[in-house]
């Protein structure tokens, strides 16, 4: 074990992911309506509230308000499960996902990044998702498939309809469109998802009473809903890797350097809740990035926000030149639940501006170096 980190380099890494976090889901305070995706109160608030036709419930995963949607219906009927964790089920870590797709939506991100259609715009159908683009292709599996194995789970109970998801206008087969057609072609990772519910389920079932849950541990669920997103992502990055040609090199870079992050910022276990979440926002790139944007020097975003893409690319870099060693040795370094507090904590305080050191990172990493002077225990007491 390595007690507080023990290490140097962790804390320069934590600094790293300060920002990160920061920019990870949305771009206004967290206060009023703001805190909530945009159009949070027209998407279908249950499966009934989406078109039944034939004996099933028929959902456009490839329009806005409806993909909205799938995350309203998990949130609500998990809302239950963290009665513990705040009022108005604020404390449901489901929150990150709407609220990144919602942060997608109001930048054009999800729009027809080739501009071949008017897919995504004002002067088109602004609440139409672009199959071309790669944030739309990559969120499809960290919204459809989280939700299907909310299905397969049995989260909504025993459901009157089947499932069924429209296809993409193109790119047909890179999706999957029902409980039994995803199970067949993705089954790890359905089932990691389907794992996420049932151990909400579980804690149900274990309860002594209805209205208690008292097997329910939150690390354990952000464990599990970690290592599901964690495993969409893994498995979305190649499939879509050629869409990133729709996008300027910046914006491509972007992307790439934000789903490496993520691995870290899993690895600490970070509460998603929605308070949370909308704590990290202030750096979010308002825009996309197009040609011309060299970070650090983008006029029209803050310094803050370009420290923001600056770390997220030496972060990237860094991770790749030591053949993802970073990332194990991260991992290691957040093995206890002690660890993984402390690396929360550190996540959500520690000030912006650090100067990254990708040697010392490595190398400290590498050792494993107990003596490397890093933060007092007392720096986490109240």
């Amino acid at each position: 074990m390595w007690s507080y980190f023990g290490i140097r380099a962790l804390f320069t890494v934590t600094i790293t992911l300060s920002l990160v976090t920061a920019a990870a889901w949305s771009e206004k305070d967290a206060t009023g309506d703001d805190i909530y995706p945009p159009l949070w109160n027209l998407a279908p608030e249950n499966l009934l509230n989406f078109l039944v036709k034939d004996n099933k419930i028929i959902i456009n995963a490839w329009n806005y308000q409806e993909r909205l949607g799938l995350y309203k219906s998990l949130l609500n009927s998990s809302a239950k499960y963290f009665t513990a964790f705040g009022y108005q089920n604020f404390g449901n870590i489901l929150w990150g996902l709407p609220l990144q797709h919602g942060w997608q939506f109001r930048t054009g991100r999800l729009a027809d990044p080739s501009n071949k259609t008017s897919c995504g715009y004002e002067n088109g159908d602004l609440l139409c998702i672009s199959v071309r683009s790669w944030w739309s292709c990559m969120n499809y599996y960290l919204a459809v498939i989280p939700f299907l194995g909310a299905v397969e789970a049995g989260l909504f109970g025993q459901l009157q309809y089947e499932i069924e998801i429209l296809p993409a206008e193109e790119r047909t087969t890179d999706f999957c469109y029902s409980v039994a057609d995803c199970r067949s072609r993705i089954p790890n990772l359905m089932n990691a998802w389907k794992a996420y519910f049932e151990y909400l389920l579980s804690t149900e079932h274990k309860a002594k009473s209805p209205a208690t849950f008292s097997s329910f541990k939150l690390d354990d669920a952000l464990c599990l809903m970690w290592r599901a997103h964690v495993a969409s992502i893994a498995y979305a990055l190649p499939k879509f890797h050629n869409s990133l040609k729709y996008l300027s090199d910046p914006e491509a870079n972007f992307g790439e350097d934000w789903a490496n992050a993520v691995d870290f910022i899993a690895a600490t276990h970070f509460s998603t809740d929605l308070l949370t979440t909308n704590n990290f926002q202030v750096f979010l790139p308002q825009r996309m990035l197009v040609v011309g944007d060299a970070v650090p020097f983008i006029s029209d975003f803050s310094p803050q926000q370009n420290r923001v893409l600056l770390s997220l690319s030496a972060l990237y870099k860094a991770n790749k030149i030591t053949g993802g060693l970073l990332l194990s040795l991260w991992r290691k370094s957040m093995s206890t639940e002690e660890e993984r507090k402390m690396g929360q904590k550190l996540i959500a305080n520690m000030a912006s501006g650090q100067k990254l050191d990708l040697l010392a990172i490595y190398n400290d990493l590498k050792r494993g170096d107990l003596t490397a002077p890093f933060l007092e225990k007392k720096q986490f007491q109240h």
